[in-house]
Formats: C-alpha cells, sequence, structure tokens
C-alpha cells in the first residue's frame, strides 16, 4: 500500500482537530511518504517559525531509525554518544522528542511517519496518534 495525497490530508485534519479540542499551542504537521518525500504540510497561524524543521525532523528520525520519536528518545537517553553522532551524521534532521510517529498499512509495512511539533511532546504525539486514527491508519505499537 502506499500513502496517498488524501490519507495525509486526513491525518492531519484529525491531528489539528484533536489539537483544537486540547487548546493546544498552534502546530506545525507533516505527513511524509515512506522514501521520506513530504506529501503534505500544514502550519496554524502563529506557529512559530522553526515548528516545519521540527515535525520533519520528527517523522524524518522516525522513519530513519523505524520506530518513533518516543523510543528514540528513551534509546538517547542511554547511549548518548551514538545519538550525538547520529544527529551530526544526518546534519541534525532528527528530533528526539515524541511527535514523530510511524504509519504502518493493514500488512505491517511502514509507508510513511508523520511530525508534529508546537506543544509538547506528549501531547504532539497524542494529535499525531488521532490524526492517524482519523485516516483509518495504523501508528507504530511502543516497544
Amino acid at each position: 500500500m502506499t500513502l496517498t495525497l488524501a490519507q495525509a490530508r486526513q491525518i492531519i485534519d484529525g491531528a489539528l482537530a484533536e489539537a483544537r479540542t486540547r487548546n493546544m499551542q498552534p502546530l506545525a504537521v507533516i505527513v511524509l511518504d515512506r522514501g521520506g518525500h513530504p506529501v503534505v504540510f500544514a502550519k496554524e497561524d502563529r506557529a512559530s517559525l522553526f515548528r516545519f524543521d521540527i515535525a520533519r525532523a520528527k517523522a524524518k528520525g522516525a522513519l530513519g531509525m523505524g520506530v518513533n520519536t518516543r523510543q528514540l528518545a528513551e534509546r538517547a537517553k542511554e547511549n548518548q554518544a551514538f545519538f550525538a553522532s547520529l544527529s551530526a551524521v544526518v546534519k541534525g534532521d532528527i528530533a528526539f522528542s515524541p511527535g514523530g510517529v510511524l504509519i504502518y498499512d493493514a500488512a505491517g509495512e511502514i509507508i510513511g511517519a508523520v511530525g508534529i511539533s508546537g506543544d509538547t511532546g506528549d501531547l504532539d504525539e497524542a494529535c499525531a496518534l488521532a490524526g492517524l486514527a482519523c485516516a483509518g491508519l495504523a501508528a507504530a505499537q511502543s516497544s
């Protein structure tokens, strides 16, 4: 299965709707396909300048490492030297904060990732999961 533009738009719409029900800070949301290419991006009014870069780094980090960024953050605590080196190798295009979530198809294959930035990592991640649910797609399970 390939991630479609329609699905990516549903992810963003669902994520932003969840953010508004929680009265969160303005968000930036990006959906990448499995190759790391942007499918769609949205930034709410008043979202700060670096939100796009952080959201993209969350999604790319999840794709590049094959786990969501909550797990990356936990792993980084235990192996700081490796993750500092990793960040240098990818020129900082990875984020170690919740809010980057892999997207799976019905067969369990990774088809993309969503990255969200704007509020706390926990809330960013909750919105990513809400967006995936809105689109009828599965998220990475915690490991």
